[in-house]
């Protein structure tokens, strides 16, 4: 059975999200910092009458920060709150078979802790993120 997943770049690296877990994908504006917050946490940002706190990707995930010029995000709803996971671009929505990670795949970093499963896009696996557990202050992350 099929799942609908967004195609999205992370890092450099081709992922997959459950379409389920995506609110919009947006180009974000002005992004004011917030003092005292969490490395992760890029800042804050209006979006269409709502606030939604800004999250370094490549930060979140143990990597390079997220470069300032990336401004597309997915919108994803965790808690009741909004949250802009940057990303580096975003290709389609597709329907793919979601399959186990493979016992010999080596993920590193922050990649091991979000990656659920891959899927196959022309012969190429995309690691299935869960974008609850990139926000290391959610309790699914614990």
């Amino acid at each position: 059975m099929s799942d609908l997943f967004l195609i999205a770049h992370i890092a450099g690296r081709g992922v997959a999200i459950d379409a389920a877990q995506v609110d919009s994908v947006v180009d974000i504006g002005e992004i004011v910092a917030v003092p005292r917050a969490e490395p992760f946490v890029r800042g804050l940002a209006a979006l269409r009458s709502r606030v939604v706190t800004v999250i370094d990707t490549g930060i979140a995930l143990g990597l390079a920060p997220t470069p300032d010029t990336m401004r597309r995000a997915v919108i994803t709803i965790v808690d009741g709150h909004h949250y802009a996971i940057l990303v580096d671009s975003v290709e389609d929505v597709a329907p793919f078979v979601r399959l186990p990670l493979s016992s010999g795949l080596a993920l590193r970093g922050g990649w091991e802790s979000v990656g659920t499963g891959i899927v196959e896009r022309d012969g190429e696996p995309l690691l299935i993120i869960d974008l609850a557990v990139v926000l290391p202050t959610s309790p699914l992350a614990a």
